[in-house]
């Protein structure tokens, strides 16, 4: 793949063979030359996970300390009280059976979705449409449960879900290039600390093996995830 003289330059400050403590990173990468866009800071994690197996998945979520700077759009199906509770709580889009038909018919204008349990029954119809989304409610990350107004506040200031992908990697964002580089750092830190809060006790070795962090059009900084880890224990 061709890369432009942007991304070549803003390559000349990256040494390829270090692994870069995070605050030295996060400094690398505010330093390249940006797109005309606010780009995406993505941290990506390399797991000693084999996800074939069930009792070596990776998935939760971690609420960012300093947001994703973004608007987050929150869709929520409930019924009755839930359902004003939703509305109260900030919700963008809620209701029930018309909602989901509404869904069905190819409705995609959200960022989040949150279920109440009696609504899953109804919700669990749409996983060809959220599912390869990465939308659809799961109650171990939160966003199935009758704590609406917790779920609703949480997706709104920045709730990053996560799933180790068939590679072994936990991609997620951490924020925008436009951040200051210590609510960059802060973000990535929750992310890797929560990562390392869920290894499975199936996995064996070393869990973290390596992570880089990025944004949307610039090259990957590989970071000296040991010492993450420790950092954020």
């Amino acid at each position: 793949m061709a890369h432009g003289k942007r991304y070549r330059n803003n390559m000349k400050k990256v040494d390829a063979q270090k692994r870069y403590p995070l605050t030295e990173a996060v400094a690398v990468l505010k330093s390249f030359a940006s797109a005309k866009f606010d780009e995406t800071v993505d941290l990506a994690v390399n797991l000693g996970v084999d996800p074939k197996h069930a009792d070596q998945q990776v998935r939760g979520a971690v609420v960012l300390p300093n947001g994703l700077g973004k608007a987050v759009r929150v869709l929520v199906f409930a019924k009755g009280g839930k359902e004003a509770e939703a509305k109260a709580a900030g919700a963008d889009l809620v209701g029930n059976d018309e909602l989901v038909a509404k869904v069905a018919a190819g409705f995609l204008d959200f960022d989040k979705v949150i279920a109440t349990p009696d609504m899953m029954g109804q919700v669990g119809k749409l996983g060809k449409v959220l599912g390869p989304r990465g939308l659809m409610p799961n109650p171990k990350v939160g966003t199935v449960t009758l704590d609406v107004t917790r779920a609703v506040q949480e997706a709104k200031a920045g709730k990053v879900e996560f799933r180790v992908d068939k590679a072994g990697i936990v991609h997620a964002p951490v924020g925008k290039v436009s951040f200051p580089a210590e609510k960059l750092q802060q973000n990535a830190e929750a992310l890797l600390e929560m990562v390392h809060r869920l290894k499975p006790p199936a996995a064996k070795g070393i869990y973290m093996k390596g992570a880089t962090l990025s944004s949307t059009m610039s090259p990957a900084i590989k970071l000296e995830v040991a010492q993450a880890a420790s950092a954020t224990a």
